[in-house]
């Protein structure tokens, strides 16, 4: 609904503004979701198989922080990409600052 692909060019656009991330970019993080789901699928299987609920405890843990870990990376993207094509190149040096600054913020909020 927000996004759209560009099938020429091999890269995706959103809504709210003009900015592209790359198929690459796009592929690795559904090859992490894709190894979360499959994390998640072996934490239903030891619950069906009665296992230990300390193992599952942390299994879940586990699950729950590379949600949180593949959360910060597109929003970290995000910000890198479509925040500073908006705001544009000017004062770049001072903008990096200021983004390591929000990443960094980001990376204590997560945590």
């Amino acid at each position: 609904m927000g996004s759209n692909i560009q099938e020429n060019n091999h890269e995706h656009n959103h809504a709210h503004s003009n900015h592209k991330h790359s198929d690459e970019d796009y592929k690795k993080l559904i090859n992490r979701m894709s190894r979360i789901i499959g994390h998640a699928n072996s934490v239903k299987t030891m619950m069906e198989e009665h296992r230990d609920c300390t193992e599952i405890l942390i299994q879940i843990s586990a699950v729950k922080a590379a949600l949180n870990n593949l959360g910060k990376k597109i929003l970290e993207d995000h910000i890198n990409k479509c925040i500073v094509d908006v705001v544009g190149e000017e004062q770049l040096e001072e903008k990096q600052k200021l983004l390591k600054d929000l990443n960094d913020a980001i990376d204590k909020f997560v945590r």
